[in-house]
């Protein structure tokens, strides 16, 4: 059943053809990125640009691009350096979180981060991965309950490691909320 929702939201990615990426040089600068332009009403997301687009940075921000000028109005206003380049089909953004389902339970996996969870209950049975300083305290607070409570403890992770694990538990949500 998971396979086919996998399935369905890989057929259900927006067109790359209308998207872009703001490249930046380090992750903390994408994730300021897609966070500032998030609370100004932007629909953007990390990913992970393909290869030959890298600037130094394994995260990019996904844009539309029938919002660019808006968004570059915004980040002028920063000293942050970013070039901005459209995708087209012939190079999509990598996909950050993987799924695979394991005798009942599912795993997502977001770069190095994993949460697995029970498929029926939605309950957090297992934390691993990475190696931030705020793993731990994101770990034992997350295990034992449902994803839908998550969002809560992942707004005290800072680091990498959090924000992916934040992207694997999204990924989470919204497998669940296909399958109702």
């Amino acid at each position: 059943m998971f396979k086919q929702i996998k399935q369905k939201l890989l057929k259900k990615r927006a067109s790359p053809q209308t998207k872009g990426l703001i490249l930046v040089e380090d992750v903390a600068t994408a994730m300021a990125i897609e966070k500032l332009l998030q609370g100004h009403g932007f629909s953007v997301k990390g990913v992970a640009p393909p290869p030959h687009l890298r600037k130094g940075c394994d995260l990019a921000v996904e844009f539309d691009l029938v919002e660019q000028m808006a968004i570059e109005r915004i980040l002028n206003k920063t000293n942050v350096s970013y070039e901005i380049s459209p995708l087209n089909t012939n190079e999509p953004p990598l996909e950050i979180t993987k799924i695979k389902e394991i005798n009942g339970y599912i795993l997502v996996r977001a770069a190095n981060m994993k949460v697995t969870f029970d498929k029926n209950t939605a309950m957090i049975v297992n934390v691993s991965g990475g190696g931030c300083p705020d793993v731990p305290f994101l770990a034992q607070n997350l295990m034992g309950k449902r994803l839908e409570e998550a969002m809560v403890v992942m707004e005290k992770g800072h680091s990498l490691c959090a924000y992916m694990l934040k992207r694997a538990i999204e990924k989470g949500l919204e497998l669940l909320n296909e399958n109702h």
